[in-house]
């Protein structure tokens, strides 16, 4: 059905000629677009063929009833507005077509005035529901790998619909956890590169002396352990999209060799002096205040501006509203055909808790906690116990990066445990010790997953992986 750009086809079926002349002329002055029918018979075979948006139908007809034709209208997939015209003494018929289904009924005799408004409004109905059902149509609930419907990821589906069509650089900005990766492959997924690689390297998790061949690659005998010639990230994505994960990590030196890439499309291998260039979309993301780091003199100000042409925000998820919902159902359902359990929902308490709670670690914290619940427990129903205790108390869940407490308040009005300065020192441990106490705590929470301890600990990967190293040389 058309109604918005061109114009609006009236099929007028009506057995009089002259009436039917009567009504053309009232419409002479407007831009409808009129097909005439004299007979049921006609106003069938035009209906399919002629697509109307809206019927002037005459009720009494000389092959049959105009009612007839009013039902077989209204179960098509688009149905026309349908007005039933009806003579004196036949109101009792039009108030039946009303409830069929006809948008109006007009009495005849009737003016122009009277056809002129009342085809307006129907007219203004078309529009009304085309706009419903265009917007309709925008609210997906889910987009490639993303599941959601609030307004916030759909300012971010069509951010990517709209970036994927171009080769512009996408810079996606959100807290750990909130899928910025998960929009890189959908802007890959949803371009014309979308046959070709995409190849992703977190730049906080790899560390900055091995950077660089990473991205570029090098030759034999470049460096020590350099045993073979090695194919970089930017090779391996030539004509698909390169996506760098917390671009704010990466060295300053590197951010220059990058920036050169970006702008002339070349590069050379570590230890070589051969140029090589490649056709590559880049995608950046970071958990990071870019400007801030500019600012701070850690990320150089040209390569932000080259980098930072189409920004996409990813909402936490503690602004997305009932998708926090939807996206708990989708993990509950995973993990019980993984597991072979039998969890088919959640009580309304614990639904209570899921959506209250603030979730600083977003989708991927939900996702360990559904995890969690369908491990550790049996039955049908999530109830609020079975959740994990910071769900259920709002307490954040992050490491205590002040170690555990030395000394208890008073309980139930138990006198506080008095210590001794001397005491107290012997309490106070290196602050190296506390810190890996705390990093240490944080992976064993997460499983063993480094990226997303840091994203507890609100610090970049690459700082708890250098943490790391330092701790195990001096083990050593």
């Amino acid at each position: 059905m058309n109604t918005m750009n061109q114009p609006v086809k009236i099929l007028m079926v009506e057995d009089s000629p002259s009436l039917t002349e009567v009504y053309k002329a009232y419409l002479a002055d407007t831009e409808y677009q009129i097909v005439s029918a004299e007979t049921l018979g006609i106003a069938h075979a035009t209906l399919g063929a002629y697509q109307p948006d809206i019927v002037l139908l005459d009720i009494e007809l000389p092959d049959g009833s105009g009612m007839d034709f009013l039902v077989e209208a209204e179960i098509l997939d688009n149905p026309p507005k349908i007005v039933v015209m009806t003579a004196h003494g036949t109101s009792d018929m039009a108030v039946e077509a009303i409830r069929l289904g006809a948008f109006d009924f007009l009495t005849k005799p009737f003016d122009s005035a009277r056809l002129k408004v009342t085809l307006d409004n129907a007219v203004s109905q078309l529009r009304l529901g085309k706009q419903v059902n265009e917007l309709a149509s925008l609210q997906r609930d889910h987009y490639g790998s993303f599941i959601g419907q609030s307004p916030a990821m759909q300012s971010v589906y069509k951010t990517i619909d709209s970036l994927a069509t171009s080769d512009a650089t996408g810079f996606v900005v959100g807290e750990s956890g909130t899928g910025k990766e998960l929009a890189a492959e959908a802007i890959h997924q949803h371009s014309s590169r979308r046959d070709r690689e995409f190849i992703a390297i977190n730049c906080g998790a790899i560390p900055g002396e091995l950077m660089e061949s990473e991205l570029f690659g090098h030759v034999k005998g470049a460096f020590t352990g350099a045993s073979n010639n090695r194919e970089g990230a930017a090779s391996v994505a030539d004509g698909g999209t390169l996506f760098l994960d917390e671009i704010c990590e990466m060295s300053l030196e590197l951010q220059k060799k990058l920036l050169r890439f970006i702008q002339t499309g070349t590069f050379r291998k570590v230890g070589s002096n051969t140029l090589e260039k490649v056709n590559v979309r880049f995608v950046c993301a970071t958990n990071r205040d870019p400007l801030e780091e500019v600012r701070e003199g850690r990320f150089r100000e040209d390569l932000f501006y080259r980098l930072h042409v189409v920004p996409v925000r990813m909402p936490p998820l503690r602004e997305r509203g009932e998708d926090v919902m939807l996206i708990a159902r989708h993990f509950l359902d995973a993990f019980n055909t993984r597991e072979g359990k039998s969890f088919d929902g959640f009580s309304a308490d614990a639904e209570e808790s899921i959506r209250r709670y603030p979730w600083p670690g977003n989708v991927r914290q939900l996702q360990n906690a559904m995890h969690q619940v369908v491990v550790l427990n049996e039955g049908t129903v999530v109830e609020t116990a079975m959740l994990p205790e910071p769900v259920t108390s709002g307490h954040i869940d992050t490491p205590d990066l002040a170690g555990p407490s030395r000394v208890s308040s008073s309980v139930n009005n138990a006198p506080i445990a008095i210590t001794t300065h001397v005491e107290r020192r012997q309490q106070v441990e290196p602050l190296w010790l506390t810190e890996r106490h705390a990093i240490e705590t944080a992976i064993e929470i997460c499983g063993g997953n480094v990226n997303q301890a840091a994203g507890l600990l609100e610090v970049a990967p690459s700082t708890v992986y250098r943490k790391l190293q330092s701790w195990k040389k001096r083990q050593a």
